[in-house]
């Protein structure tokens, strides 16, 4: 539950500190008092309104904060999951939003900075805010349908049946996608695979292309190499002369002069080894020179091995490694795109049962819905009459759900069923949707009379109504009084009355009350205990000159509402 409310320069009120009960917390005072600013400002802190202009003027900064009693394991959860701050089932919850004279605003849970999107997500777990002109909840389709399965306690099922449409769903999509890109991913296949099988043709090897390289040039410049290297061996060898002939006969010479002067050894010994070294160099050459044969047939095979491995080399790379490289990615893409066709035809085998079964589900969940409107209207009607609606009618019409965006009857993600809450509130008037008929106080008893309903089963502990007793006279404020008393057997109530008859029910009784001193202007609230409580509900009753009359009837509507009060509540433990 809301155990306190802090409100800090918000409008005209400088500094408040709401402490709130379990059960029925009413706030009453005079038109204009700063009632509905209360409200205003549960909504402002569950991120419902606007921070705009809320600041009180001529102050930097405001703040409203929440104190909650600790909330359940699984609400909890649902907390830490939508804003990621570690929370204790054991500890309160502080909810705190801060605005800013600059006009931004800053949120913060436990301490712990958050989002506005966050807090929007953490106020549907926290508090119902119900009002007078609160047309979005009861008048949209979906809303209604929600009711309608919370009634019925059908949203294990329509989890199954959103799970399988989901898998469906997504299915269905994955086989328009394959169908549509079907053309393009045959070409993409043909091209793969013959660029596939061009590379395979080619039998890439990374070191064939650097020896096919070598022995080209060696092909295309064998005279050349044969004239100069025949050249260089005769010279070295074979000439009349030659350096070899020259060198050994300097040897010779000097193994002469070695014996007679020992210094010249050493000389005549790295002549001998030079001419050794350059024997064995023109053997070298003139083996060399024995292979230099020119084969016709093989310069030509080497040329067009050479112009085919170029040709590839320029398609897909620009060296073997990188051909290769592509080889194999074009391989992955080959491999996906055939099994893109086995995936089509897979989808196909899974769409089939798929569809059966969400048939199936939706089926019966569209006759436990069917069956669960008949038990919620005549309920609905019977709190419609006690809240002074004795001739009005409600009833639940059911269509097939139009999802396909054309004249198509399509499943959709809740159901095969669009619902619509229909009421007729006078006699011989035709029954229309909620959203045609309903004026906001009518909307006020019809939230109060389903949520009446749905009391025990509603997974939100804290339920806020705004001037429910709009366009309601004092004649039906003890019955509206003791319906919210028995809704808050179930849940905490803040509701805002006009009403002494429905402010004698509270379990607690606060009033909102506004001063001016020196052209300042505040409001306070003040809980009413006792004969101020007295006070407060006689001057309801007779305004502002209070009667023993007035008294009296004061004491009276709340020994009335203390009579029925019930001797236990009920308490569930909700989120």
């Amino acid at each position: 539950m809301l155990r306190e409310l802090h409100i800090s320069n918000l409008a005209v009120i400088a500094d408040a500190r709401i402490e709130l009960s379990e059960g029925l917390n009413c706030f009453t005072g005079a038109t204009g008092a700063g009632k509905s600013l209360v409200i205003g400002a549960i909504e402002l802190l569950l991120g419902m309104r606007s921070a705009a202009e809320m600041l009180r003027p001529g102050v930097e900064e405001g703040r409203v904060s929440g104190v909650f009693s600790p909330l359940n394991e699984q609400t909890m959860r649902n907390l830490e999951r939508i804003t990621d701050v570690a929370l204790s089932n054991e500890e309160e919850l502080l909810l705190t939003r801060r605005l800013h004279a600059s006009g931004r605003s800053s949120i913060s849970l436990n301490g712990q900075p958050i989002t506005l999107g966050m807090l929007k997500q953490v106020a549907e777990h926290l508090i119902d805010v119900h009002g007078q002109h609160d047309h979005q909840f009861l008048l949209k389709p979906s809303n209604q349908l929600d009711v309608l399965d919370q009634f019925g306690d059908l949203f294990h099922l329509r989890n199954r049946y959103h799970d399988v449409f989901t898998r469906l769903t997504a299915a269905r999509r994955q086989l328009r996608e394959l169908s549509a890109s079907r053309a393009l991913r045959q070409q993409q296949l043909e091209l793969f695979q013959f660029q596939a099988g061009e590379l395979d043709a080619a039998e890439l090897d990374v070191g064939e292309y650097e020896e096919l390289q070598a022995r080209s040039s060696v092909l295309r410049n064998l005279e050349k190499l044969k004239k100069e290297a025949g050249a260089v061996h005769a010279a070295l060898y074979e000439m009349d002369g030659s350096i070899l002939e020259r060198l050994k006969m300097m040897g010779a010479v000097l193994a002469e002069l070695a014996m007679l002067d020992g210094a010249v050894k050493p000389i005549g010994d790295g002549v001998r080894d030079g001419t050794v070294q350059l024997e064995e160099a023109a053997f070298d050459l003139s083996r060399y020179l024995d292979k230099l044969d020119l084969d016709p047939g093989e310069s030509a095979e080497v040329e067009d091995r050479l112009n085919t491995l170029n040709r590839i080399l320029n398609k897909y790379g620009g060296s073997v490694r990188q051909a290769l490289a592509h080889r194999h990615e074009i391989g992955q893409k080959i491999t996906e795109l055939e099994r893109s066709g086995d995936e089509q035809s897979s989808l196909q085998q899974t769409i089939e049962p798929l569809a059966d079964e969400l048939n199936r589900i939706g089926g019966e969940l569209s006759q436990k819905r069917q069956s669960t409107a008949k038990k919620l209207s005549p309920l609905v009607e019977r709190q419609l009459a006690d809240l002074g609606m004795e001739k009005a009618s409600f009833t639940v019409t059911f269509s097939p759900m139009d999802n396909s965006g054309g004249d198509g009857i399509e499943p959709g993600p809740s159901g095969l069923d669009q619902v619509e809450f229909m009421a007729r509130t006078n006699p011989g008037q035709l029954s229309q949707p909620l959203r045609k008929i309903a004026s906001g106080g009518e909307l006020s008893r019809l939230m109060l009379a389903l949520k009446g309903i749905l009391a025990a089963g509603d997974r939100i502990s804290v339920l806020v109504f705004d001037e429910i007793d709009a366009n309601v006279g004092g004649r039906l404020g003890s019955i509206i009084g003791e319906k919210l008393r028995n809704l808050a057997r179930h849940h905490q109530v803040l509701c805002i009355t006009h009403l002494p008859q429905i402010a004698g029910y509270a379990d607690r009784h606060l009033t909102v009350r506004k001063t001016v001193s020196r052209n300042v202007t505040q409001t306070r609230v003040q809980v009413m205990d006792g004969e101020d409580r007295i006070e407060e509900l006689a001057e309801m009753i007779g305004g502002q000159k209070i009667t023993p009359t007035t008294r009296a009837q004061a004491r009276e509507l709340l020994a009335a509402g203390q009579i029925t009060r019930p001797s236990k509540r009920t308490r569930v433990k909700k989120g």
